[in-house]
């Protein structure tokens, strides 16, 4: 990181102890990163958010005092700027749909290397959606439920270039960096963004690459 970069501030969230001490360690080793604070469960997530303002919050799903994906509905609801990255060892449609749909930014399984997670936290702090091999693969098993065109469900079918768009969301590129891939302005690429969210009925990125997969768009 250079001298003058801001480091990328957190709030772990998780119910156990060890773990949460694991992921403290693990950041405050890395000038990149600030740890602002703790929460053992989903409930109290909202107001710490408010009251310390990070860049992103780094959740476990299920938790004794309150559910992750309630705590994600409930900071999009509040429209707070924070970011949110799962981080759980749960990875079924169950727990990954809910999470995403809620307004997830990413989702990581804890057994990703150390690396990995801070690739991720570092791309969701830049509100770049992700999501770990293993979990893009179980989208991708949903694509028998997609149309045989390929379109979306709502029958208004994803052009060409909205595919390309998506297919480089799905990436992780930012908007200048898709812009700078197929050579259009970064004011086309957020025009089919709003066709992408209005055809897929996604409230974000991550969203969106999860439909995307979901409906064979993606594969």
């Amino acid at each position: 990181m250079p001298p003058s970069a801001e480091p990328v501030t957190l709030l772990l969230v998780d119910d156990h102890p060890v773990v949460r001490d694991g992921l403290r360690g693990m950041f405050a080793a890395s000038a990149e990163f600030e740890v602002r604070g703790e929460a053992s469960g989903g409930r109290v997530v909202p107001a710490l958010v408010e009251r310390l303002d990070p860049d992103v919050v780094l959740m476990d799903l299920r938790m004794a005092d309150g559910s992750g994906v309630s705590a994600i509905a409930e900071l999009r609801r509040r429209g707070v700027r924070a970011r949110i990255l799962v981080l759980t060892t749960f990875d079924s449609d169950a727990d990954v749909i809910p999470a995403i749909e809620a307004g997830a930014t990413g989702y990581i399984l804890k057994d990703a290397p150390r690396d990995e997670l801070f690739d991720a936290v570092r791309a969701t702090a830049q509100d770049r959606a992700v999501l770990s091999p293993s979990i893009a693969m179980l989208l991708a098993a949903r694509v028998h439920r997609a149309q045989s065109s390929g379109g979306t469900e709502a029958g208004r079918p994803v052009s060409e270039r909205e595919r390309a768009v998506l297919a480089q969301l799905a990436r992780g590129g930012t908007n200048r960096e898709i812009a700078r891939t197929l050579f259009i302005s970064e004011a086309t690429v957020k025009t089919h963004l709003n066709h992408l969210y209005a055809k897929l009925g996604a409230k974000d990125r991550a969203a969106a690459v999860a439909r995307g997969y979901e409906l064979g768009i993606l594969t």
